[in-house]
């Protein structure tokens, strides 16, 4: 499992322009397996702790309104970066990932990502 973390990192960090930082967490408790950031002030390790808080908070809006649908991917668009949010197939990791805006294309980024990850869903 370890190598198939390393080398989604690695390839995020040389394929996908604009990269800031990427991380790689459980659901159940947002811990992050693998992390990563150009940037040592970024820690995408806390980040992914906050995102578990935002899922949990969007699968209760989902239930709520008796919604048969479930969370593929949030997005979130800042002044100079996008955030991503990548739920793995069976719901139990997620993967967050931070572009520069300027330097990144959101169609071009989630096309790289979902390339990138296939042997990590395929593990998980």
């Amino acid at each position: 499992m370890q190598k198939i973390l390393d080398q989604l990192v690695e390839n995020v960090k040389e394929g996908i322009p604009g990269y800031i930082a990427i991380s790689i967490a459980e659901m159940a408790s947002g811990e992050s397996l693998i992390s990563d950031s150009n940037n040592p002030n970024f820690d995408p390790a806390l980040a992914s702790a906050y995102n578990v808080e935002i899922l949990n908070s969007k699968r209760k809006a989902i239930e709520a309104l008796e919604l048969k649908e479930e969370i593929k991917d949030v997005y979130f668009n800042l002044k100079n970066q996008i955030h991503i949010i990548n739920l793995s197939p069976s719901g139990e990791y997620f993967i967050y990932l931070a572009v520069d805006s300027k330097k990144a294309n959101l169609a071009l980024t989630r096309t790289l990502l979902n390339r990138y990850k296939k042997d990590l869903d395929n593990e998980l």
